[in-house]
């Protein structure tokens, strides 16, 4: 738990935990999420079918979703902003392809750059179970308050 997660509510932490576990993606992938210090967070998911594409390869798509993932968690860690009056949404992801993974597992390991109060950016490296580099990101998020939905009225025949 990082320093900023500390002095959130428990029940918030718990309701964010269980929406992260629930979500479908991550329950395929067998992604594990797990935070260490502030502004830091890792990805690890098996090496298994669900993760592959038509190549027989890891898919682009898993890179790129345990990169998002990680670096958002590591973003949240950074703190600087309050999840029950904004959502840390992310506004850019780019993932460079350097290799194929050896062994049976992939993980991402994401660090907060600088931490701003409406932009976070993030670096992540992406590493295969025999710890040799196959992909690096960067993604920035964009801290939006919470607004009252629109009110929009359907027009008249």
């Amino acid at each position: 738990m990082t320093d900023h997660e500390a002095a959130m509510d428990p029940v918030l932490i718990a309701q964010m935990r269980e929406s992260f576990d629930n979500a479908p993606v991550h329950k395929l992938l067998a992604l594990e999420l797990s935070t260490g210090e502030a502004g830091t967070a890792t990805t690890e998911i098996p090496l298994n079918a669900n993760a592959l594409g038509s190549t027989g390869n890891l898919h682009g798509g898993v890179v790129a979703i345990m990169c998002d993932v990680a670096c958002a968690a590591a973003a949240h860690g950074a703190g600087g902003y309050d999840p029950t009056s904004a959502a840390l949404v992310t506004a850019d992801l780019h993932v460079r392809y350097l290799g194929l993974p050896k062994g049976d597992s992939v993980r991402a390991e994401a660090k907060v750059v600088k931490a701003g109060r409406r932009l976070i950016v993030v670096e992540a490296e992406v590493k295969d179970g025999e710890d040799r580099l196959i992909a690096v990101a960067d993604f920035s998020a964009m801290v939006v308050p919470f607004r009252a939905p629109l009110d929009l009225q359907e027009p008249e025949p």
